[in-house]
């Protein structure tokens, strides 16, 4: 009997990026990787504090196109697992993404993950790598600029998702949605053009940052100072409490650097450039 095997890599992701919220993601160079193996029976096989049953979310999407029964998933990341990364769409992406390619099964797998993930944004950075921008069922995508890289901060203590979307009001000023409009357009514009400038003051949000302030206080506190520590700019990573720096490739180790003295003992600061690279599978 042949075993098939397939071996998944998924890059993390940062949605909303300032002005975008639920509509602006990018692909991270940090990646979960799963081998799924025809066994003959199901297990999970891994070091992650995750479920290693049928909850696991690489298990859940690959079952969305075929029972997982006779499957061994064998999976790891560098991907932190709270905080605002995408660790969850990048885990729905590798198991269906695993399952589509090993029964050569024509889905549309973005609708599967974002389904799963309940919003697309992430769900998309994950499959196609670079910068996305997704309404409804429709996603651009383009390149991250040369020269162009991203430094995170990753708290030690999480905020829920859930506590972060119940902390946004029903509706917003309309002087707000104007700004946020304005912003995004401008940052999309630095992103095509390769303008550093324009991108770090198209970064600006009024929607969804200052309304979760008070749920990572500490994180605000650096984001308002990412010029001063020599960045580009800084956005809160999704729902938080990551904050996602932006800078130029030059300046990258200078910032890290300033990041590591001022997250002493609170958070972790890793490297993380923007991915162009989506998921990826290949047969082993």
């Amino acid at each position: 009997m042949t075993h098939r095997r397939r071996l998944v890599r998924v890059p993390a992701s940062s949605a909303n990026l300032g002005p975008g919220f639920d509509a602006f993601a990018a692909a991270l160079a940090l990646h979960v990787e799963v081998e799924v193996i025809e066994s003959g029976r199901f297990g999970v096989d891994t070091k992650l504090d995750i479920a290693r049953d049928r909850r696991n979310l690489c298990v859940r999407g690959f079952a969305r196109l075929h029972p997982p029964d006779s499957f061994t998933f064998r999976i790891g990341s560098t991907i932190p697992l709270s905080g605002g990364l995408g660790s969850s769409a990048a885990a729905y992406t590798a198991g269906v993404l695993a399952a589509a390619h090993m029964f050569e099964l024509q889905e549309d797998l973005l609708g599967h993950v974002a389904e799963l993930e309940g919003h697309p944004d992430n769900a998309a950075a994950a499959l196609l790598g670079g910068f996305v921008i997704v309404t409804g069922g429709d996603v651009a995508r383009f390149e991250p600029p040369d020269g162009l890289e991203a430094v995170i901060v990753v708290p030690r203590i999480a905020v829920r998702t859930a506590v972060a979307r119940k902390a946004l009001p029903a509706t917003v000023p309309i002087a707000d949605a104007s700004a946020n409009v304005a912003h995004g357009a401008m940052l999309t514009l630095g992103l095509s053009t390769g303008d550093f400038a324009l991108i770090g003051r198209g970064l600006q949000d009024r929607l969804h940052q200052p309304y979760r302030a008070h749920l990572f206080p500490r994180s605000m506190a650096l984001l308002q100072r990412a010029s001063r520590l020599g960045a580009i700019g800084a956005t809160i990573s999704g729902a938080g409490p990551t904050v996602l720096f932006w800078t130029q490739v030059d300046a990258t180790g200078a910032v890290v650097a300033k990041l590591r003295r001022e997250c002493d003992g609170w958070a972790d600061v890793l490297r993380a450039p923007f991915e162009p690279q989506g998921a990826d599978v290949r047969e082993l």
